[in-house]
């Protein structure tokens, strides 16, 4: 079974049967919300939902050090790559790819997208969510996203989803409840909250407005659950 390792933020690693790792959104030497450096993390993909520095930090000297594959958006692995990354998968909202571990789909995301690190803004590019197959079960990053229609697309397609909560950058837990009753997983696991007091939220108080349309797993930082 694959297993979900979450860091804190927006910030998890997927780790599948098999042992590959896919980190989503690297973001730990600056992150309040994990132990962890860079220098501690293995990856064979890294997934990034947009350029922001909170979720897009490390993921260059991650995969300079590992040799991982970055996934996203052709114009931010594009910039990875000017920037001595060798090995990226370059996609765009609404494509799909079946990669050795599973297939990915981008998903659109409304939220802003510069590029942290990026000084000319040439590689400003838009957001995205992962619709990940791995392993038989379907899991959905949203990413950082207000809440949007395109959610009901989902329905029907998705497991595990992970929601940002936090409010003021991402929809709160309102609209991200809203989200859950769109999308139908059978498991939702609340993410981007508590980082900083500006993204101060009550988990539970979340999983009440969920109700039961689906289970609420708040996996602390630091800890995982079986997908």
């Amino acid at each position: 079974m694959a297993k979900l390792h979450y860091h804190g933020h927006s910030t998890c690693t997927i780790e599948t049967n098999d042992g590959t790792k896919l980190v989503i959104d690297p973001f730990f030497g600056d992150n309040p919300m994990t132990d962890l450096s860079v220098g501690d993390v293995e990856a064979d993909y890294i997934l990034v939902s947009h350029g922001h520095f909170d979720h897009f930090a490390d993921c260059i000297e991650l995969a300079k050090r590992t040799n991982a594959t970055v996934i996203g958006t052709f114009e931010l692995v594009g910039f990875c790559q000017e920037n001595g990354v060798e090995n990226g998968h370059p996609m765009n909202i609404g494509g799909g790819h079946d990669f050795p571990f599973g297939h990915v789909k981008l998903t659109p995301a409304l939220h802003t997208g510069s590029v942290a690190g990026d000084d000319t803004g040439t590689h400003t590019t838009d957001c995205a969510g992962f619709l990940i197959h791995v392993d038989g079960r379907r899991v959905y990053h949203a990413g950082d996203t207000a809440l949007i229609m395109d959610f009901q697309l989902l329905k029907g397609q998705v497991d595990v989803a992970l929601l940002p909560i936090g409010d003021n950058f991402t929809m709160g837990p309102d609209d991200a409840a809203r989200a859950v009753g769109f999308i139908e997983p059978e498991v939702v696991v609340p993410i981007h909250y508590n980082t900083w007091p500006l993204i101060a939220q009550d988990p539970e108080a979340f999983r009440a407005k969920v109700g039961g349309t689906a289970r609420v797993e708040v996996v602390a930082p630091g800890s995982s659950y079986d997908l």
